[in-house]
């Protein structure tokens, strides 16, 4: 790895914990343990610094939804139902220090720079149109009515989602994340003859 890449990475570690505002080049260069030089060798401030660790963490996301969203071994549904399991195995996994460094950025948006707010909602409109894509599949499948509105549906679970995020990390437990999904899935359209019945979802 890299210099600049170690940089990316450990800025999107920290800033899964800690708010931009209080995070410093040198918390940065402090876990590295490499030269203030070589920050500025690859970043000309802190704001491009912020800007590459958006995108770099965006991609790992993207990553990590078409590793789920597209698994040919289960249906839709279930691929919707394993992307929460796996979110609620990795915060327990890290102790619920861990969010989502979008939502976490997002919830400070009024003390970054401006050049922040576009990336971070192209990351969620990103996120919607993966998860748009895979309800649609959903309801080719059967699993969904035919009028279902995957889009609309798409955008609703993300916004309820960084809340729950946000209050699992607040209570370091994963129940909130549970009690999105139970009651999301609870609300879907289901196609007649459908159980409703995802797993895992506890």
């Amino acid at each position: 790895m890299d210099t600049r890449d170690a940089l990316v990475r450990c800025g999107m570690e920290i800033l899964t914990e800690k708010s931009f505002a209080s995070t410093g080049i040198e918390d940065i260069l402090k876990c590295l343990n490499v030269p203030k030089g070589s920050f500025y060798h690859y970043f000309d401030s802190k704001e491009a610094f912020g800007c590459a660790v958006i995108d770099s963490y965006a991609a790992y996301f993207a990553r990590k939804l078409d590793r789920l969203l597209l698994d040919p071994s289960c249906s839709p549904l279930q691929r919707v139902a394993n992307f929460i399991a796996d979110a609620c195995q990795g915060m327990e996994r890290h102790h619920f220090q861990r969010g989502c460094l979008i939502g976490n950025l997002g919830q400070e948006m009024n003390s970054l720079p401006e050049a922040f707010r576009v990336k971070l909602e192209a990351a969620f409109l990103d996120w919607q149109d993966r998860l748009a894509a895979c309800l649609r599949l959903a309801r080719s499948a059967g699993e969904l009515t035919e009028a279902a509105d995957c889009e609309q549906l798409s955008v609703y679970f993300w916004i309820a989602w960084e809340g729950a995020v946000l209050r699992a990390k607040l209570i370091r437990d994963s129940s909130p994340l549970l009690i999105f999904a139970r009651g999301y899935f609870s609300g879907l359209p289901y196609a007649p003859g459908h159980s409703g019945l995802i797993v895992p979802l506890s």
